[in-house]
């Protein structure tokens, strides 16, 4: 987490805009641990909504943070887990009710045991309460409860809150715009990641597992002081890079394949998130050095346009237009490159998109689109980038020495005023450079 004084501000300027659209409260509940098996859980990860506005790292509980229009009842709320000694003993430190308030900037805490009864209380004034709907039952069924309370105390003077709104139009705008401390997390993790990506090279040899890499992978994300991965490490040989989320499995490396690894480490809570494909025996046959090129000059030519005032939607067309030159030239697709975009055959060896916005989430938070227009990059923003093609293994219409390929190749831009940095250009892309560290 930041420093106290980061987050206070964070929701200084979150307040401030709930005022201007009439204010209330935004209730954000804190993450859970959950159970891997029996009486073990998975590793603690805050919610990315939570810990941005907060700080606060442990899991149970809520914010509430507070704005009226006039100011006369804000603040932020905490509801956590209280001091116990046996627990601590077994689990860890617990700030409790009190360090939530001296030492997290609360203006009030309260137990988690308390917190629907203290909930009720807040909410009795009616107003606006911005709470994500649908994101977790439990919390629904929590805020439902509250509210059935509140109506059948109207008669008393109670109020009920209305509406209910989504707070991703004022958190997730204010969290799309990464502060200067937002984007050092995002180099750090960025550096990480490209030590990680070199040591995919180096020791995915022939004979290799996937499994073998990836731990390869995540030891670099640790050994540099990363909290581990960011998402699920992708490590994909052969055929297996066609099956876009494929996980790190136990397939073997061979002579001759192409591995991708999609893998990114994550560094305070924020993620860097690369793709890279090489040659297992260390040089690209002459095919794959053409597919691999097609993808390259894409990806260079989404990139060379990131800059503010450029739509997504634009940069997924300038992207689109060169791979698809690209199919033709490979003999993928035939006519003429207007006609395959046109058509939407391309598809079949290019199904997703070209760009995620980037932070906290892997596909961090965002709206793509803004009264129905596609959204425009501005300073702040920070954007991947990863065209990819993929050729199914039973594609008779393919050249066969193409078939059972798939490549991507993808890098994490920072869109600044003058126009772009690559956050991740330290990642050997070219292929001599990917050529000369698979043989190191």
């Amino acid at each position: 987490m930041f420093d106290i004084q980061i987050h206070a501000a964070r929701r200084a300027a979150v307040q401030a805009a709930m005022r201007r659209e009439g204010g209330g409260a935004m209730l954000l509940p804190a993450a859970d641990e959950k159970a891997r098996n029996a009486d073990n859980h998975f590793p603690f990860r805050q919610d990315s909504d939570f810990a941005w506005l907060t700080g606060f790292d442990e899991p149970e509980g809520a914010a509430l943070l507070l704005a009226d229009p006039a100011e006369g009842r804000s603040g932020l709320v905490l509801f956590v887990r209280p001091k116990d000694r046996e627990r601590e003993i077994w689990d860890g430190f617990r700030a409790g009710v009190e360090g939530a308030v001296s030492a997290h900037g609360a203006d009030a805490a309260h137990p988690v045991a308390e917190m629907e009864a203290k909930l009720e209380e807040h909410l009795a004034r009616g107003g606006a309460l911005w709470y994500r709907l649908g994101f977790s039952r439990e919390w629904d069924e929590r805020v439902v409860r509250i509210v059935q309370k509140l109506r059948a105390r109207v008669r008393t003077g109670v109020r009920v809150p209305d509406p209910v709104r989504d707070p991703a139009s004022i958190l997730h705008e204010q969290r799309l715009v990464k502060a200067p401390e937002e984007i050092e997390r995002l180099r750090r993790a960025a550096e990480i990641t490209a030590e990680a990506h070199m040591a995919a090279m180096r020791d995915g040899r022939p004979g290799a597992r996937e499994y073998q890499v990836q731990s390869e992978i995540e030891y670099a994300f640790r050994r540099r002081g990363g909290n581990g991965p960011g998402y699920g490490t992708i490590v994909a040989t052969g055929v297996n890079a066609t099956v876009l989320h494929y996980r790190a499995g136990n397939a073997e490396l061979k002579a001759g394949e192409l591995c991708l690894v999609d893998a990114g480490g994550e560094y305070g809570l924020y993620t860097a998130d690369v793709t890279r494909t090489f040659p297992v025996s260390g040089e690209f046959t002459k095919a794959q050095r053409k597919a691999y090129d097609v993808v390259l000059a894409a990806q260079e030519a989404g990139i060379a346009a990131v800059k503010p005032g450029v739509t997504v939607d634009a940069l997924h067309d300038i992207v689109v237009r060169k791979l698809v030159e690209g199919m033709i030239a490979l003999g993928l697709l035939h006519g003429i490159p207007a006609e395959r975009i046109a058509d939407g055959s391309y598809k079949k060896y290019y199904m997703h998109r070209t760009s995620h916005w980037l932070g906290m989430d892997v596909h961090d938070v965002g709206v793509y689109h803004v009264d129905g227009e596609s959204r425009r990059l501005a300073a702040g923003n920070v954007i991947t980038v990863e065209p990819g093609l993929y050729v199914a293994a039973d594609d008779t219409g393919a050249p066969p020495e193409l078939r059972g390929i798939g490549i991507r190749i993808e890098d994490d831009i920072l869109v600044t005023p003058e126009g772009h940095e690559n956050l991740t250009a330290a990642v050997p892309k070219s292929p001599d450079e990917v050529e000369l560290c698979c043989t190191r």
